[in-house]
C-alpha cells in the first residue's frame, strides 16, 4: 500500500531526502508516485507534521 501526501505538508522537504526510492516530487505540497513507492514508511516516519499517511 503507498504513503500519500495531506494539506497538512508544509513543504519542508524531509521526505524528499528520506525517500530511498525518490518517489515524491516538489509542489505546493508534495506528491508521492504511487507506482514509485516502495511502501517503507521512512517519508511517514521523518514527516514533522505527520502530513504523510497510508492509502
Amino acid at each position: 500500500m503507498a504513503y500519500k501526501i495531506t494539506d497538512e505538508c508544509v513543504a519542508c522537504g524531509t521526505c524528499l531526502d528520506t525517500c530511498p526510492s525518490g518517489a515524491i516530487a516538489e509542489g505546493d505540497i508534495y506528491v508521492i508516485n504511487a507506482a514509485e513507492c516502495a511502501d517503507c514508511g521512512a517519508c511517514a516516519e521523518a514527516c514533522p507534521t505527520g502530513a504523510i499517511v497510508e492509502e
